[in-house]
């Protein structure tokens, strides 16, 4: 069940004052930290838009972030069937771990997961100088340049299959998805919107 500040009440803290709170980064899917809120502190979380986690340590609510600024922002929050657990997706303001790694759990996290952070890095590069960054030349170039690009790489991909060249053809997929995240960041589009388009057309009927 999705949560939001009118439905709390049916969190179930009869069990214990303190709930278990997964984070897990909503565009990677990656998990970044586990922690514990009680009802004031999953308040908190909602009114302030920053995950807030009672700290056993501190004795206190704690928002993730408040010393080292590396806040965690709510993006949604849901509970178990039994109520009881606490799952947040959320947008990581830089490293999660005190450790200065993005997650708590190392580097544990989905294969696919690398292809938002990609999308990421693209965003952040678009507007670096293009002699020093190819990202940056391929945004400094009219958009018809980033579709070429794709049905070059398009092309080479299907070569490569026809061959039953494994190792070329992994690689020229990775060309091929990286130059299309480019290319749908030109266009104003995300790989969200695609993955819910796929995700649309695959829902039961």
């Amino acid at each position: 069940m999705q949560l939001t500040p009118d439905n709390l009440s049916q969190l179930d803290f009869v069990k214990s004052p303190l709930m278990p709170a997964i984070v897990q980064d909503a565009a990677t899917g990656q998990i970044l930290m586990q922690g514990f809120m009680n009802d004031a502190a999953i308040a908190a979380t909602f009114e302030k838009q920053l995950v807030t986690f009672y700290s056993r340590s501190k004795q206190r609510l704690w928002t993730k972030g408040e010393e080292s600024n590396n806040v965690l922002k709510l993006v949604s929050a849901h509970t178990d069937c039994d109520q009881d657990s606490i799952l947040i997706l959320a947008s990581p303001d830089g490293p999660t771990c005190h450790l200065g790694t993005q997650s708590c759990f190392g580097d544990a996290k989905p294969a696919t997961s690398f292809l938002a952070q990609l999308e990421q890095v693209i965003v952040a590069r678009k507007n670096d100088d293009p002699a020093s960054s190819y990202t940056a030349s391929l945004f400094a170039k009219d958009i018809s340049r980033s579709c070429q690009k794709v049905g070059e790489e398009g092309v080479e991909v299907a070569l490569a299959a026809m061959k039953q060249d494994k190792d070329e053809l992994v690689n020229e997929s990775a060309d091929l998805l990286y130059h299309l995240l480019v290319l749908l960041q030109r266009s104003n589009s995300s790989l969200k919107e695609v993955v819910n388009c796929l995700e649309s057309r695959h829902k039961p009927s």
